[in-house]
Parts: C-alpha cells; sequence; structure tokens
C-alpha cells in the first residue's frame, strides 16, 4: 500500500546541508492504522509529506499502490494525491468560510456538480458527528469540532489512506480520545489505510496495529504494536513505552526485597489468554513455593491482554524449577533477573 525504499531527505540553506531523513525503509499495508512515533526534530513529519509527495526524496523511492510517486507525470501525480487524503495539528480550515463550505473544497477541485457535492458533505458531517453544524463558521466550534471538520474535508474524494499529522496534538485528553475512535471507525467502515504521526505513546497504544519509532531522520524500531510495547529494545522506544505503561519495581520495593538463599526474582509475562487464567493460582497450590509477588501490570494492546509481573520464589532448588517449568508450559515467558541487576525493569 505504502513503501519507502532506502529513502532519504537532505535540505540545503545558505550552503549547509541537513540530512532530516537517514536510509528510510517502511511498508504499510493495506488496512493498517500504522503509528510513527518520535520526539521532536526526529523527522515524522518530514517522512509522512513524502508519502503524497508534497517533499521529495533526494534519495529513494517512495510507493503507493505498487506506484513509484517519482515516475510519475505531473498530472498523474495530481491524480494520484486525490487517493490520499491529510489531517493536521491546526485544522487548516478556511475561517472565512462555513464548515459546509470548508468539506466541499475538494469536490469544487474535482469539478463535480452541485447536487453530488450537497449530498457528499451532508453524508460526511452526519458520519463525524457534526450534521448540525454545516451553516456554522470554524470560530463558533471547538478543536475537536474543527478536527472533525478537518477529517470530513480528507474524506470528500473518497481516499484510501488518510495521513495524521500530529492530528490530536492541540486536544485535551478527552477529546483526543473521540477523535482517535472516529479514525478507528473510519479504519474500519471505510476500509481506509490509516498512517499516523504523534509524539503521544498513548495514541499508538489506543488505535494502532503497527508502530515505527525514529530518532534522528532514522527508525530505529518498527512492529507490531504488541511486539514493540511487550519487548521495547531500543533505549528510546523504552522510555517511550514507560509513559503510558509502568514496568518497574518502585524504589521502596526494592529497597525491602531481601536476597535469600533459595530464592531468586522472575520477570513473567502473559499475553491473550494466559493472562485472564488462574495459572498463579494452580502453581502456588501445586508447588512447594513462596511466592512474592514485587510488581504487576495489566494492559490491553490490540485487543489483546498483555501482563507483566516481577515475583520473587522462595523454596527448594527442585521445587522452584518445577514451577517455573509449570509457568512455562502454561504459555507465561519467564525471564530470571539477575543477580547484579538492582533496577527490576521491563525492557
Amino acid at each position: 500500500m505504502i513503501e519507502l525504499k532506502d529513502v532519504s531527505k537532505t535540505y540545503t540553506r545558505k550552503g549547509i546541508s541537513n540530512e532530516a531523513l537517514k536510509g528510510i525503509n517502511l511498508k504499510v499495508e493495506k488496512g493498517d492504522i500504522f503509528g510513527v512515533i518520535g520526539y521532536s526534530g526526529a523527522g515524522k513529519s518530514t517522512l509522512i509529506r513524502l508519502v503524497n509527495y508534497l517533499e521529495r526524496p533526494t534519495k529513494g523511492q517512495v510507493f503507493v499502490d505498487g506506484h513509484d510517486l517519482g515516475e510519475y507525470s505531473v498530472k498523474d501525480l495530481r491524480a494520484a494525491k486525490k487517493n490520499i487524503g491529510m489531517i493536521f495539528q491546526h485544522f487548516n480550515l478556511l475561517e472565512s468560510k462555513k464548515v459546509f463550505d470548508n468539506v466541499a473544497i475538494p469536490l469544487i477541485l474535482l469539478k463535480k456538480n452541485k447536487n453530488e457535492i450537497r449530498q457528499r458533505v451532508l453524508e460526511l458531517l452526519e458520519f463525524v458527528g457534526l450534521g448540525d453544524k454545516a451553516g456554522s463558521y470554524p470560530s463558533e466550534l471547538s478543536g475537536g469540532q474543527k478536527q472533525r471538520v478537518g477529517i470530513a474535508r480528507a474524506l470528500a474524494s473518497n481516499p484510501s489512506i488518510l495521513l495524521c499529522d500530529e492530528a490530536t496534538s492541540a486536544l485535551d485528553p478527552q477529546t483526543t480520545r473521540s477523535i482517535l475512535q472516529l479514525l478507528k471507525k473510519i479504519n474500519a467502515e471505510y476500509n481506509i489505510t490509516v498512517m499516523i504521526i504523534t509524539h503521544e505513546m498513548s495514541v499508538i497504544q489506543e488505535i494502532c496495529n503497527k508502530v515505527a519509532v525514529m530518532e534522528e531522520g532514522r527508525i530505529i524500531e518498527q512492529g507490531s504494536v504488541l511486539e514493540v510495547f511487550g519487548h521495547p529494545k531500543h533505549p528510546t522506544t523504552q522510555n517511550f513505552v514507560k509513559t503510558v505503561i509502568q514496568n518497574s519495581i518502585t524504589n521502596s520495593v526494592q529497597k525491602s526485597i531481601k536476597k535469600e538463599p533459595g530464592s531468586g526474582i522472575y520477570k513473567l509475562e502473559f499475553v491473550g489468554q494466559c493472562a485472564s487464567e488462574p495459572i498463579m493460582y494452580k502453581m502456588i497450590r501445586s508447588y512447594a513455593v513462596q511466592v512474592n509477588i514485587l510488581f504487576a501490570n495489566m494492559t490491553e494492546i490490540e485487543e489483546t491482554t498483555l501482563g507483566k509481573v516481577i515475583v520473587q520464589l522462595k523454596g527448594e532448588t527442585a521445587e522452584v524449577d518445577k514451577a517455573l517449568s509449570f509457568l512455562k508450559s502454561s504459555g507465561v515467558g519467564v525471564e530470571e533477573v539477575e543477580k547484579h541487576d538492582v533496577n527490576y525493569s521491563y525492557n
């Protein structure tokens, strides 16, 4: 659907070059809600502007629906862009135009007749929950309502791809959730592939199925959201995950841990079905081990439960080994914490 192959982008100003993107390789499948996250200056917005050729790559290729955008003529590129909608952080509405007219702009540019325009605009305003705002001006709307107008406008030409550049960054948390749910609805009901640029991991957690993490113009980690949240490898990714999932023992609990002979500390991971089964209860009933729960967290990602637990197990070596084998056979991920590791956190 969308593919970037070995893409780099360099800006040159007054003889000084700045490489904003470096060797980007990225693939977004049809139907994905794909998130790209990174701190300010990571290259996120430059990347998304390459997808609809608002910016051209200095090196590499950008493919949409299997076609290299760089090989299109001006006319064909213009036609291809009609298949890509875009929404922005600051809405980009025409303040002097009513809501109806703002949404109608792409259809007017496509030279649709008045009846088609009226039918499509009213249908979209109803879809985004603004059926009663057609005659209002942007200045009369809240931030969330303005973004809904922007979304309706982006959908006017029936695109198969919707690009979202920090679309919720200017909104409060409650409004952000409602906009994200609307994007999820668009993806499900219109079968539109969505690509989201954000610096908020909570946005990724809420609706994305895949994610790429950027830093200094490079993609440093990518994969399914469940995989990246469950096993973040790069320190930057780990820091992003920590903003939405607590993953370490508190200092006060760390200080109270007594390392005794016959005891060990283990990280346990429960994914999906096993997170809702009484596995720990069965282990405690079946084996002569003492269990001290030091940390536990449950979260839902991609409609899958992900549980992280850190425990201290005490008992005879043979019994502890049997208990650990039972956990593994029950689908629980088990990792022993190294004796010199005093942080006891998930990475």
